[in-house]
């Protein structure tokens, strides 16, 4: 097996900030098509698709992210005993090197792989929607992201994280009439008609709800609020407007999310949905989840958060988290990954997939 630490601060190295995946999937495709000759590669942009074809009767999906977020002052690899500190060494260039080492593996035991194996090296994760390769790939070659079962490598600190939340953002609108602030009784204050509803939002206590014995932890939190005149201090404002953020349970669907939300915003004079995606349910019942999350010998956990196994649930494909890293440091100054998490993560998956 690589020395999957350094593996993972060469991928460091090579700077990926979303938009910028460019030199480090030229990186990956090489290095496959290189070491790993019997896998097909396909590149779709910046996408690269890497898969087996060993008709065998079900086929897993395994995906990472090559972008990172901005650089904080970690952007220089740096090891320190059995544990690597760098900018994406957690999110997740980590699970980019567990994925690369199976690639070597996938071609060096054919006859020991229990399922064919498509690898997802993807971009524009960590940006809106419009830029995200998976969403891309399904658009133009959708049949090459096939598959019967899908692994996100996103830090889990080695549990399966199953399915995933969705996430609903509104904007509510406020409005008002513009006066003097000397004579506020000839206009409407649109900030104060807001104060109603933000108070009722603030003290809104969302509900943990249970999907298949998992624990799903909603949220709600005000983003963002505008209002006012700029660089005028003597106007009474004419408008005001409150972002909302929900997380939701996976059993909810985006219309269920904006009817629940929209309630809440009552007395605003119009609501817009500015982003929903549903979430992923965990489908702890699916044979091969069920046959996954026995093999890792935790139980599993919900994903508080949405990430892209969601796009894969919404074509009926069951999808589940599982990598190497904290996911609780993920795009922070201190960002790191330990050799044994990067360890323990790919002989999960080398055993799952037959080629430990």
């Amino acid at each position: 097996m690589t020395d999957l630490l350094q593996l993972t601060a060469e991928l460091v190295a090579v700077p990926s900030e979303s938009h910028h995946e460019h030199e480090l999937a030229d990186l990956v495709e090489a290095r496959v098509s290189t070491r790993a000759p019997s896998l097909a590669v396909d590149r779709v942009g910046d996408n690269v698709i890497v898969r087996t074809d060993l008709g065998r009767d079900r086929r897993v999906v395994l995906g990472g992210h090559l972008d990172t977020v901005p650089a904080n002052g970690n952007e220089v690899a740096r090891i320190d005993g059995d544990v690597l500190h760098g900018l994406g060494s957690c999110d997740m260039k980590g699970g980019l090197a567990v994925l690369l080492d199976l690639a070597d593996a996938l071609h060096a035991r054919p006859d020991q792989v229990r399922h064919d194996v498509t690898l997802a090296f993807y971009v524009g994760e960590e940006v809106a929607d419009e830029f995200n390769g998976l969403r891309e790939v399904f658009e133009t070659r959708h049949r090459l992201l096939a598959g019967d079962l899908a692994i996100l490598l996103e830090p889990t600190d080695g549990f399966v994280e199953a399915g995933c939340q969705g996430v609903l953002v509104l904007e509510a609108r406020f409005d008002g009439e513009r006066a003097h602030t000397a004579r506020p009784w000839m206009g409407r204050n649109a900030i104060h008609r807001a104060a109603g509803v933000l108070a009722r939002l603030a003290g809104h206590e969302s509900d943990v709800v249970e999907v298949d014995g998992l624990p799903y932890r909603e949220a709600m939190q005000v983003v963002r609020i505008d209002g006012g005149i700029p660089a005028k201090y003597n106007v009474v404002p004419d408008r005001c407007t409150l972002a909302v953020n929900r997380r939701f349970a996976p059993c909810f669907s985006a219309d269920d999310a904006t009817a629940q939300v929209t309630a809440l915003l009552e007395g605003a004079d119009g609501v817009e949905v500015l982003q929903a995606q549903p979430g992923a349910a965990p489908n702890l019942t699916d044979p091969l989840v069920g046959e996954f999350v026995a093999g890792v010998g935790r139980p599993a956990r919900p994903k508080l958060g949405w990430t892209d196994v969601a796009r894969f649930a919404s074509r009926g494909v069951p999808a589940l988290n599982f990598g190497p890293g904290d996911p609780t440091i993920s795009h922070t100054a201190g960002e790191l990954v330990t050799r044994a998490s990067l360890e323990r993560s790919y002989a999960v998956l080398a055993a799952f997939l037959g080629v430990a």
